[in-house]
């Protein structure tokens, strides 16, 4: 038996993971690891992926103050709180179906990805826990929260290209959410994080990212395998505006096995000051790998 679908087996083998990645398949279960309710009690932020009627995957946070998480048992999670009205997530958390949650303290470098069947509660949600992980901290850039959000929340904005403040809000990213689901809509939502300017915008509609390497299990890269569907975060950490990006992926093979990712934009909502919480400036991993297009004004690796 495997906790792997075909398109993760095959992006494994691609990329001459199978082996390893066999190995560390050991800390995928469907129960949460010991420690994890007090983990979760200690979160200010929870990232959530969905996928919408039309098929489309969208990705989002629920931010609050540490307890908002909880988790009754060893199977179940509960969030106490709601999306904003204006968020592309916020029907499908209104509704039983499926969710990807991940819980990431950014001060310790920890994240645990939790994914399973949800259902709403009348304060928030509660997600049964089919598959549940810890990842390795590898390119998280370390922030503390800095205080609440500064002002009301900004008039929300769809926008069908990456220009201007918005393309620049992308480019300069150390950090954004990706979530990706199996051909069976099986949703999943990760971690992507890297030098600024790790995320290179192609065009106004197309941007791409390389694939750096973690665990070798390559989901999110497996899911792009089965069904091209993708919703991307991003986030302005100093005012706590959020960039929701929806569109499809395409994995691009090198012939050594390395990969990366380009993803052609759908539709794109712009919430501004929409968190009730904002961050530190970073201190950068020191695995990022280079990139060749450093953003301005970047902060040191630590």
């Amino acid at each position: 038996m495997t906790v792997f679908h075909w398109g993760e087996l095959e992006a494994q083998a691609r990329a001459g993971f199978s082996e390893r990645a066999a190995g560390v398949s050991r800390l995928v279960k469907p129960t949460l690891p010991g420690g994890a309710d007090e983990f979760l009690a200690e979160q200010n932020m929870l990232v959530v992926g969905a996928q919408a009627d039309d098929g489309r995957l969208w990705a989002s946070l629920f931010t609050g103050p540490p307890g908002f998480l909880g988790a009754p048992d060893d199977t179940t999670v509960e969030v106490l709180g709601r999306l904003a009205a204006a968020d592309p997530v916020e029907p499908m958390t209104r509704r039983e179906g499926r969710l990807g949650l991940l819980a990431i303290d950014l001060e310790t470098r920890i994240r645990l990805r939790m994914n399973g069947a949800a259902r709403p509660l009348p304060y928030g949600l509660s997600l049964t826990i089919d598959q549940s992980f810890p990842n390795c901290p590898k390119y998280i850039q370390k922030r503390s929260v800095a205080g609440l959000g500064d002002g009301e929340p900004g008039e929300t904005s769809r926008v069908s290209e990456l220009t201007g403040e918005v393309g620049r809000l992308v480019t300069r990213a150390d950090t954004f959410f990706v979530a990706s689901a199996s051909e069976n809509g099986d949703p999943d939502v990760s971690h992507r994080g890297g030098n600024p300017g790790f995320v290179e915008l192609l065009s106004p509609t197309r941007l791409r990212w390389p694939d750096y390497v973690g665990n070798s299990m390559l989901m999110t890269i497996g899911n792009f395998t089965e069904n091209p569907y993708a919703g991307l975060v991003f986030l302005d950490w100093q005012t706590g505006t959020t960039l929701h990006l929806t569109g499809s992926a395409a994995v691009r093979w090198a012939d050594d096995g390395s990969r990366s990712v380009e993803f052609d934009l759908d539709e794109a909502v712009l919430l501004p000051r929409h968190l009730s919480t904002n961050w530190s400036a970073p201190a950068l991993s020191r695995h990022n790998p280079p990139v060749t297009r450093p953003a301005p004004g970047a902060a040191r690796p630590a």
